[in-house]
């Protein structure tokens, strides 16, 4: 019986406007749900009038979606992390979510731009301990990968990646 009542109440004419629509049910909540019931009413009538508030934005012509803020990319916070390592070391802090990304994409000219590699490359002359050996083993992947190709682009990693084990080796 009382799941009978619950569907009454979804099935009441538009006319009645929201706010006095969820006062009634609340009055009506209140004699004889259980709070797993009543919770589940709530849900509803709030999904209702969330449906009705999208459908009048819909008609008033207005976009219902929310737009949320363009983050920066990987690229773009891995330059500002080294233009600011470069340029301005006291207000620098160490980031290894961008070291990492760093070190993973530096043999890539598109993102990290050749104008920044070299300023990558004294920031590599810091690396230190396991950083420093895994960095050198993946430059002499990369030449090994890039023998074969005649690519432009696998030239430049290549070309990337003699200058880091010649900067690292030493």
């Amino acid at each position: 019986m009382k799941k009978k009542k619950k569907k009454s109440k979804v099935e009441e004419p538009e006319e009645v406007l929201p706010e006095v629509q969820g006062e009634e049910e609340e009055e009506e909540d209140e004699e004889g749900l259980t709070p797993e019931e009543r919770r589940i009413l709530e849900r509803k009538i709030k999904k209702e009038r969330k449906k009705e508030e999208k459908q009048q934005m819909k008609e008033a012509g207005v976009s219902a979606q929310e737009t949320e803020p363009v983050k920066p990319s990987g690229s773009e916070m891995a330059q500002d992390y080294l233009t600011c390592w470069s340029k301005n070391r006291k207000d620098w802090s160490f980031k290894k979510t961008r070291q990492t990304w760093l070190l993973k994409h530096m043999f890539d000219s598109e993102k990290v731009p050749d104008e920044l590699f070299d300023v990558l490359l004294e920031y590599l002359d810091g690396l230190k301990g396991g950083a420093r050996e895994t960095t050198v083993k993946a430059a002499e992947s990369v030449i090994r990968d890039c023998e074969d190709s005649e690519d432009s682009a696998a030239a430049v990693k290549a070309g990337r990646a003699r200058e880091v084990i010649q900067l690292l080796s030493s």
